[in-house]
Order: structure tokens, then sequence, then C-alpha cells
């Protein structure tokens, strides 16, 4: 069973970073992993996904140049480094998985599409 657990939140100024880590378990093919987020009275929305098979990647709008996705499959780790932090990024962060697949797209970041979810972690940034 896929299992995905993540960790890394916290309290950080604005301008600041935080990396979140999302520590996955049971794939049997190739898949996707998505970062969402939730702020508070908000939807959730998709920030960034990376793909097994070719490590191709995408960004949100509104994380483009400051957000990072990235993969050690040693470690069967996601990584998102989050830089030039802004108060509205506070949020409730997920990492989620769908498998099989390949290669990411705009639909990578819709939240229907996911098998798997993590519990969650929060970030939060003060001004």
């Amino acid at each position: 069973e896929v299992q995905l657990v993540e960790s890394g939140g916290g309290l950080v100024q604005a301008g600041g970073s935080l990396r979140l880590s999302c520590a996955a378990s049971g794939f049997t093919f190739d898949y996707v992993v998505t970062w969402f987020r939730q702020a508070p009275g908000k939807e959730r929305e998709g920030v960034s996904s990376i793909s097994s098979s070719d490590e191709s990647t995408i960004y949100a709008d509104s994380v483009k140049g400051r957000f990072t996705i990235s993969s050690d499959n040693a470690k069967n780790t996601v990584y998102l480094q989050m830089n030039s932090l802004k108060p509205e990024d506070t949020a409730v962060s997920y990492c989620a998985a769908v498998t099989p697949a390949w290669g990411v797209g705009p639909l990578s970041l819709r939240d229907n599409g996911m098998h798997y979810w993590g519990k969650g972690t929060l970030v939060t940034v003060s001004s």
C-alpha cells in the first residue's frame, strides 16, 4: 500500500525559506507526486508536481520562481524547497500521488486525479 508522510512545516518570517519533505513508500509503478496546499477559508491548490519516470516538473503560477520541487529516488523522498515566502503562503501543505503515471502536465495540479494523500504539514509565514 502506498503511504505518504510529510514533514518540514513550521513558522517562518516573510522572506524566509522552508523545505518540505514527502517520504513515499509502496510504489510498484512509476508515479507522479504533487504538493497541494489549503489556506484557511480557501480551496485546495495544486502547487507543484514531479514525475518519477522522467523527473519532469510543473508549477502553479503563484509559486514559479520561488519554489522548487525535487526528488531523491534512493530515499524515496520528494522535496519542496520554498524560498521568498509570503504571508499568503500560509497553509496546510499536503503531498499526494497518482500511480501508475508518467510525466506531468496541467492535470497533475488537479486534486481530483490523486490516488493517495498524506496527512499534511502546517506552514505559517508571519509578516
